[in-house]
């Protein structure tokens, strides 16, 4: 074929995805023996379910799809990046509700864009770098310490400071898409 490459090289992936597999399977384990209905993992339900309820009641219903849209982006990027943390070995996550994901949920599905949505939501006039500012900081050094220093992930290869950067970007792009001409504005 001449799009596939020549069979050592198919072989040495092979090998590869074969360590891969072997991994996981050991992970679900420890997962199923060790994880599953533990305090943490009842904890990260809890920080899956909670933020999704207190949002359903305290949303500004008339601006729910724009603010989902905000939010979608925010569980995207977040969900990818997390994928291309775990995968680089620069964090790593203990209390997994599932465990075929090598992100947290809790975090990507439920804490992220929930609290993307009541930024966006609260002041919507207000200067969105301003905002994006405070957003940053409380999430990169107070919500990511506390999680760390509670146990739910490690570091080895990263820190809080480098998450700064990246939740300005999440929020000024989750800005940009809840108040583009595509949609009415927020009231």
């Amino acid at each position: 074929m001449w799009f596939s490459p020549p069979k050592n090289i198919k072989t040495l992936i092979d090998e590869q995805y074969r360590i891969l597999d072997d991994a996981h399977t050991k992970l679900s384990k420890i997962w199923v023996d060790d994880i599953v209905l533990s305090f943490g993992w009842w904890t990260s339900l809890l920080l899956t379910i909670t933020p999704w309820l207190l949002w359903f009641i305290f949303r500004n219903k008339e601006s729910k799809t724009r603010l989902l849209l905000g939010g979608l982006w925010a569980i995207l990027i977040s969900t990818w990046l997390d994928y291309v943390g775990v995968t680089m070995g620069l964090w790593r996550y203990y209390n997994k509700l599932i465990p075929l994901m090598p992100d947290y949920i809790s975090w990507d599905f439920a804490l992220m864009p929930v609290t993307v949505m009541f930024f966006l939501q609260i002041k919507p006039k207000a200067n969105p770098f301003i905002k994006a500012l405070i957003f940053a900081s409380m999430t990169a050094f107070l919500a990511e310490p506390l999680f760390l220093r509670l146990g739910y992930y490690k570091y080895p290869g990263w820190n809080p400071l480098s998450s700064f950067p990246f939740f300005i970007v999440i929020y000024l792009i989750a800005h940009y898409l809840v108040n583009s001409k595509a949609t009415k504005p927020l009231k």
